[in-house]
């Protein structure tokens, strides 16, 4: 449904995205992860036809968005950061202007207004001014853009950006709904959001990917991955020396209620954690659980691992 193909982005001495590809199926929610000026936005613009590449292209539905930008653009609802609209129009104005764009008209045109207005639960503002509307109505009118044409592929740019709790509840819910039938890619820096809705993630760092992977996958190359959190009362010296003698272990972060062992061989740490804990009934423990790894630990190791060999 989507695929990627060595997309360059060049500004004059500046090379902004190297050589970015790869392929998204439907049912599938993509998450672009990246630091602030990794490339993320420049990506999915080109994506979109919204900005032409350097080199490379996208193929939207079977449609190269370079040589056929009309007929893959068809294909792409975008959601865009910011949530570009125009104040003065009414919610239902300002959709209607889209739907007709779309090539909707008459009681078709009605027809799915109301379908999308329901969708995006603006039932309320649908008569008021987006000027006057807040940030999170404002966010939910331009998702209902994106959507009004129920295009196979939706790419969103920061969805929930500055978004309160409950706002942003609701984007990922409604995500989570269209995903079976839609393509969707979304790009984020907020790495709870891949937890949340996404079934694969990809990392940009200095334009490049550095990692592609389901969430499981890349929380399996953090350091705590497989790592042993033991929880105690009291932390006492014997515990300690016990502890860091264990053979499938590499090393351990003490505190003052326990401490976390990390894996020299992960397949046997808990076992061997838990036979010393039976062999050592006086050790008050109050938990003990296996790590599963921290995506915010993969991606600083990924995105600030470029920039200090460059400082090196």
């Amino acid at each position: 449904m989507l695929e990627v193909k060595d997309l360059n982005k060049t500004y004059g001495p500046i090379h902004a995205v190297r050589g970015v590809s790869f392929q998204v199926n439907q049912g599938e929610v993509l998450g672009f992860l990246g630091p602030n000026g990794a490339g993320k936005t420049t990506t999915m613009r080109m994506i979109t036809g919204f900005l032409p590449p350097t080199s490379g292209t996208a193929i939207i539905a079977g449609h190269d968005i370079v040589a056929e930008p009309i007929l893959a653009k068809k294909q792409i609802g975008y959601l865009p950061e910011n949530a570009p609209v125009y104040g003065d129009m009414t919610v239902w104005n300002y959709l209607a202007f889209i739907a007709e764009i779309r090539g909707y008209s008459g009681r078709r045109r009605d027809q799915r207004l109301d379908e999308i207005i329901e969708t995006c639960r603006l039932q309320g503002v649908k008569n008021q001014s987006i000027g006057t509307l807040s940030k999170g109505f404002k966010q939910r009118a331009c998702f209902a853009q994106a959507l009004i044409h129920d295009p196979p592929v939706l790419i969103m740019d920061e969805p929930t950006d500055g978004l309160d709790p409950n706002q942003k509840h609701l984007v990922r819910t409604l995500i989570r709904d269209m995903a079976k039938n839609k393509v969707i890619v979304l790009s984020t820096h907020i790495l709870e959001e891949v937890d949340a809705v996404c079934t694969r993630a990809i990392i940009i760092a200095k334009g490049t990917v550095v990692a592609n992977g389901t969430p499981a996958e890349l929380r399996a190359r953090s350091q705590s991955h497989g790592a042993v959190e033991l929880t105690v009362k009291a932390l006492s010296d014997d515990m300690a020396v016990k502890l860091k003698a264990l053979k499938a272990a590499r090393t351990v972060d003490f505190s003052e209620r326990g401490c976390v062992i990390y894996p020299k061989m992960s397949d046997r740490l808990f076992e061997e954690t838990l036979a010393l804990i039976k062999a050592n009934p006086a050790w008050q423990v109050t938990g003990l659980k296996t790590l599963e790894g921290r995506l915010d630990d993969v991606f600083r190791d990924l995105t600030l691992k470029d920039v200090a060999a460059k400082s090196a």
